[in-house]
C-alpha cells in the first residue's frame, strides 16, 4: 500500500520540475530577448536628433527637423512636407545605423591590420 501512495508523489515532483524548466526556457528564449529589443528601440528613439534620416513604422522616410519631448517633426522628400509624429512611430534611424556600420567596418579593418602586424613581427 505504501508503494502505491508514493508513486503519485514522485510523479508530481517530476511534473513540477518540468514546469519550472519549461518556464525557464520560455523566459530565456522569448521574454528576455523581446525585452532587450524593446529597450534598444527605446534608446534609439530617445537618441534621435535633428538631421537624422529616419523611417517610420508606416514606411514614411524623411529627415528630422525638430525634436520635442515625445514628438518629432520630420521633413519628407524634395517637396519639404513637414509631418509631426510621436516618437514611438519611428522604426529605424538610418543615420545611426550607417554610423554603426562604418564604425564596425573601421574596427574590423583595425583588427585585421593588428593581426597582420602581429604576424609580420612573429615571422620577422
Amino acid at each position: 500500500m505504501n508503494f502505491l501512495s508514493a508513486a503519485p508523489a514522485a510523479g508530481l515532483g517530476s511534473t513540477v520540475v518540468m514546469m519550472v524548466l519549461m518556464i525557464a526556457v520560455f523566459y530565456f528564449m522569448l521574454i528576455r530577448p523581446e525585452n532587450k529589443r524593446k529597450k534598444e528601440a527605446e534608446q534609439m528613439r530617445s537618441a534621435v536628433k535633428t538631421g537624422d534620416k529616419i523611417v517610420t513604422i508606416g514606411g514614411i522616410t524623411g529627415t528630422v527637423v525638430n525634436v520635442k519631448e515625445n514628438r518629432i517633426v520630420m521633413e519628407t522628400g524634395a517637396d519639404q512636407v513637414r509631418i509631426e509624429l510621436e516618437k514611438w512611430a519611428i522604426s529605424t534611424n538610418e543615420t545611426a545605423a550607417e554610423a554603426a556600420q562604418a564604425e564596425a567596418k573601421k574596427a574590423k579593418e583595425a583588427k585585421a591590420k593588428a593581426k597582420a602586424a602581429k604576424k609580420v613581427n612573429k615571422n620577422g
